[in-house]
């Protein structure tokens, strides 16, 4: 008689951990993720759900009762921990916070996994869902974490193993160990995005609000998840609706969006062919996808809406995706290569034409709707916008599916790439003028550092005065009524900054409102904060321009920076070489023949 064979019973929270790992494997993306996983026995005290090595180790608290569906979003939590380079010691900085960095990386999974609807049975993103500080990275959370550590407590169950500790493990060794000897698993997980990206699209799409019923413009807007992927994610995450009673009280003549409602607007009267349904609803993704509605800047929203159609609808073309309806149509064979700010620029010229240029929502108004208005979710649709459209770019060109004209496909990557900070840009802009100096040593003088040390010399460092002589530039702001008590100081702390860092011993300053008012030339310390600001009435700034172009004890090659809020003359001319520093979402009535830049109040 055969003996029976002992089985080791498996109880129901490892058998829980099982399935939930084999629901995962079917996941279109986490399913490709190899990774090594280790069930414990951590005790009956250890709450912990499970934690993630440096080494791509998982390991699961076997006395923790979870539903498989739970298990699955905690190992697809911890694996991207590892896919996104949290545990790599070339971005983790020596010296960070461990468990502060942890947090962050935290809070950022889970606004991914929310983002590609990854079901979440925890509730973790209502914990983040107003999170008040930048989500576009891991270091920007780990910023504004460090700035409000008080914050920081509320987001700590956020992590998959005790409230309190890190769910990445020995998170502090990695410097001490050769990273990629174990593995590269950010390199696995962009191959396994890049493979997955088609069937994410897919299931998505039986997620969104796009059901199968037979609505053209419905049909039009499932061709794009099936079968264009640059514009799919954004097709299966904007609803289309075709409403004869809402386009007639909005006067939606053929078609508009509203980015912050992720809704699209079609007007089934229109009498519209299904080919020219593909074009009108690609025309409003891409609205969505280059972030349009964000990028207005203080421009008139009407002109700035013209100035992107015509850019839209002229990559459409190239691209041959649907047939251009007759109407409501923006297309200029002369515009074709230029940008929407540098048609904008040109249809300032001439309003009296811009004016009646027509767009698919009708005669005098943009078809993208809600400009201007600040959603509590603004900046992470945006941030959701411009990330379909970049994967799908990506997708796009690795299956080879049609052309993308070359300025898009420019214009898509730039938009994934943080843009610089205005006093950045403006300390580049000072550089390419005042170039480094060189200090030389001295013993004439002892360093402040002399007296920690007496027994060892120190020299000091000078500056030679030849080297400062002619080294100055003009500085010309606006003190009218219109410039705030908060945009001067702005300014004022700016040139001060700026001509102390670059060793610039005196900058020539020049208050203008509706006449000049000649300061002299100030040090960088009388500017910060003894100079009594005079002026305060219209606005002229011409008179300051001349003076400084025409004054004999200012340098033939000075560059002049002017500070103002904008509301200045239509005609204002400068010889010199020059730049504006204006308020972010305020314009110039001119096109500037320099540079532009936009500080945040």
């Amino acid at each position: 008689m055969a003996k029976k064979q002992n089985k080791k019973k498996i109880s129901p929270n490892v058998q829980n951990i099982l399935d939930g790992r084999l629901l995962l494997k079917k996941h279109p993306l986490f399913g490709q993720l190899d990774y090594h996983a280790d069930i414990r026995d951590l005790g009956k005290d250890n709450s912990g759900k499970a934690r993630i090595s440096y080494r791509n180790e998982i390991i699961y608290n076997s006395h923790v009762r979870l539903s498989p569906e739970q298990w699955a979003y905690v190992t697809a939590h911890l694996l991207l921990h590892s896919g996104l380079g949290h545990t790599n010691p070339q971005k983790v900085s020596r010296g960070i916070d461990i468990s502060l960095w942890n947090t962050a990386c935290d809070i950022y999974i889970t606004k991914f996994l929310h983002d590609i609807r990854f079901k979440d049975d925890f509730y973790f993103f209502s914990l983040i869902e107003n999170f008040e500080g930048s989500t576009k990275d891991e270091m920007s959370i780990y910023r504004y974490l460090a700035e409000h550590p008080e914050k920081a407590v509320l987001y700590q169950e956020l992590g998959m193993y005790q409230k309190g500790y890190n769910d990445i493990f020995d998170l502090d060794e990695i410097w001490n160990t050769n990273f990629f000897r174990w593995n590269n698993p950010e390199k696995e997980f962009a191959i396994a995005l890049q493979h997955s990206v088609k069937s994410v699209l897919q299931s998505a799409s039986s997620q969104t609000l796009l059901p199968e019923d037979d609505t053209r413009s419905r049909k039009a807007a499932n061709w794009f998840i099936n079968s264009f992927p640059l514009l799919g994610s954004l097709a299966a995450h904007f609803k289309v609706i075709e409403n004869n009673e809402y386009c007639r009280r909005n006067d939606i003549q053929i078609a508009a969006i509203d980015v912050s409602a992720k809704e699209i607007y079609v007007n089934p009267s229109c009498g519209l062919s299904d080919s020219e349904l593909r074009f009108v609803l690609a025309h409003e993704y891409l609205h969505a996808g280059l972030d349009h509605a964000n990028r207005i800047k203080g421009r008139d929203p009407y002109l700035w809406n013209i100035a992107c159609d015509y850019v839209i609808n002229a990559w459409l073309l190239e691209m041959n995706i649907g047939t251009m309806p007759e109407n409501g149509l923006m297309y200029d064979e002369t515009l074709k290569d230029m940008s929407a700010e540098e048609i904008y620029d040109e249809l300032v010229r001439n309003l009296r034409i811009a004016r009646k240029l027509m767009t698919f929502r009708g005669y005098g108004k943009g078809d993208i709707l809600g400009n201007g208005e600040q959603q509590h979710n603004r900046v992470s649709l945006d941030e959701f916008c411009r990330n379909a459209l970049m994967q799908g770019l990506e997708y796009h060109i690795s299956t080879g599916r049609g052309i993308v004209p070359a300025g898009l496909m420019e214009e898509i990557r730039a938009l994934a790439i943080p843009p610089i900070e205005w006093d950045i840009e403006l300390a580049i802009w000072f550089d390419d003028f005042f170039a480094p100096i060189e200090k030389h040593r001295t013993y004439a003088r002892p360093s402040r550092r002399q007296s920690s040390t007496p027994d060892i010399p120190r020299p000091s460092y000078y500056i030679d005065d030849t080297q400062t002589e002619g080294r100055t530039f003009g500085v010309i702001i606006d003190t009218s009524g219109s410039m705030s008590p908060t945009d001067i100081g702005i300014a004022l702390g700016a040139v001060a900054s700026y001509s102390d860092s670059r060793d610039v011993p005196k900058a020539r300053v020049i208050f203008c409102d509706a006449k000049a008012y000649d300061m002299g030339y100030l040090s960088p310390q009388d500017i910060a904060g003894k100079v009594e600001v005079i002026g305060r009435g219209g606005t002229v700034l011409q008179p300051a321009v001349d003076l400084l172009e025409n004054a004999k004890d200012f340098p033939k090659n000075g560059a002049i920076l002017i500070i103002t809020d904008g509301y200045i003359e239509r005609d204002l001319k400068v010889k010199r070489e020059h730049a504006f520093l204006i308020p972010q979402g305020h314009i110039l009535p001119f096109k500037p023949s320099g540079k532009v830049f936009y500080y945040h109040k």
